[in-house]
């Protein structure tokens, strides 16, 4: 398909006006600007002059983990009855026929995190997913991409009402470091079994392996950084305890939600944090959000870090996430930092950027159309294609020769 006839938006670099997108398949081939020429038998999209932007990604997200119009029958993101598992995955329980799926695709919102919610300290595995698709496995961009834990009062709330441990902060930081303890000293066991099994000295006597520990197996992958820690972490101390365990184990952590971090922008600036900062177009519902405010990722943003925003869906429904970004604008932030903050940000935050984000050669084709500003109340996209594939549209097809 030859998309042509529009500003092209890369996120990556300035706009491209009167410009192209060539996909082959799956994936954007190239781009550039002026007129191109359609290859033989090639579609083509006349882009009418709009302004094309890389799908959207909400990179926090707990989208089909809670599905829309159900209680307790629909709800599978948190496993109340142990405060550490981080072994359940995220594909297990979301549901792709959620109708908020749809939702998100009429939105523009191509790309998502999503797993289970912060109830306890370590909850699972999360997931980044399509938003296009009816199963699961061909939806997947990495999973896991995380594994979530969670401080603060929600793990607190939660175990006091069941008199059952954490019932404070230190319990909670407590249980999170005895599993990664734990999981560090069964990596060292399977490296020595490894290690006795390829010893050349014949009287070397031969170790077993430790017996296996599911949950152990599904924290090595952080361990080794091969994926991230997500630490849902709203309070300026908390967010400090996700710092100080993540850098005690040498992490690839994430702070999520960080509604402080406004407050602290500049220690977070000094330890490198990267932060997935919302949802902010709610009510200060708890306690630790008495300081939640909108200007919170344009404060940190001009303070030298780039956050991204999310809708925690469906704290806020995913569909409203340009919304948020608009009203990040309207709060202080810089709009093209407000647009990265819901496309490459995300996408480089979260280790995903080698397939989404961006519009550029050899990344999926996930774009979004748009006539007017997409961060504007009220603005629908014209177009959303992903993986090469249109999956909304109202925009009037033309042919490339009229």
């Amino acid at each position: 398909m030859l998309l042509y006839n529009g500003t092209i938006h890369p996120m990556t670099g300035d706009p491209i006006a009167k410009g192209y997108v060539r996909v082959q398949g799956t994936k954007i081939e190239s781009l550039g600007a002026g007129a191109c020429a359609p290859l033989p038998g090639e579609e083509t999209l006349d882009l009418q002059g709009g302004h094309l932007y890389p799908g959207f990604i909400d990179s926090h997200t707990h989208l089909g983990m809670w599905e829309d119009g159900l209680d307790f029958e629909g709800d599978d993101g948190n496993e109340e009855t142990d405060p550490v598992t981080p072994q359940l995955r995220a594909i297990d329980a979301v549901n792709p026929l959620d109708r908020c799926f749809q939702e998100a695709l009429e939105g523009g919102v191509t790309t998502v995190v999503t797993g289970p919610g912060s109830a306890n300290p370590i909850g699972g595995q999360m997931a980044a997913l399509k938003t296009a698709g009816r199963r699961i496995e061909k939806m997947i961009v990495k999973a896991p991409v995380a594994i979530k834990m969670a401080l603060g009062e929600n793990p607190k709330s939660v175990y006091n009402g069941k008199n059952q441990t954490p019932m404070t902060r230190m319990a909670t930081a407590a249980l999170i470091r005895e599993q990664l303890f734990k999981a560090q000293e069964y990596q060292e066991q399977l490296e020595k079994a490894e290690a006795s099994r390829n010893d050349p000295d014949p009287e070397r006597e031969e170790l077993d392996k430790p017996e296996f520990d599911l949950k152990c197996e599904s924290l090595l992958p952080a361990l080794r950084r091969e994926i991230q820690v997500h630490f849902h972490a709203h309070r300026a101390d908390d967010i400090f305890t996700a710092i100080r365990l993540g850098e005690e184990f040498h992490l690839d952590y994430v702070i999520v939600h960080g509604t402080e971090g406004h407050l602290i922008a500049q220690e977070l600036v000094e330890a490198g944090a990267k932060v997935l900062s919302g949802p902010f177009l709610s009510d200060r519902s708890k306690p630790e959000l008495r300081n939640l405010t909108a200007q919170s990722p344009g404060l940190l943003s001009k303070a030298g870090l780039h956050p991204a925003i999310v809708t925690d869906h469906p704290v806020i429904p995913v569909q409203y996430l340009r919304l948020c970004a608009g009203l990040a604008v309207a709060e202080g932030m810089d709009r093209e930092e407000a647009l990265r903050a819901i496309t490459i940000y995300p996408a480089r935050l979260c280790r995903i950027d080698h397939r989404v984000g961006s519009i550029e050669p050899g990344k999926d084709a996930d774009l979004t159309l748009f006539t007017e500003d997409p961060l504007a109340l009220g603005v629908k996209p014209k177009l959303v294609l992903v993986n090469g594939a249109v999956v909304h549209t109202r925009l009037e097809r033309r042919d490339c020769h009229e």
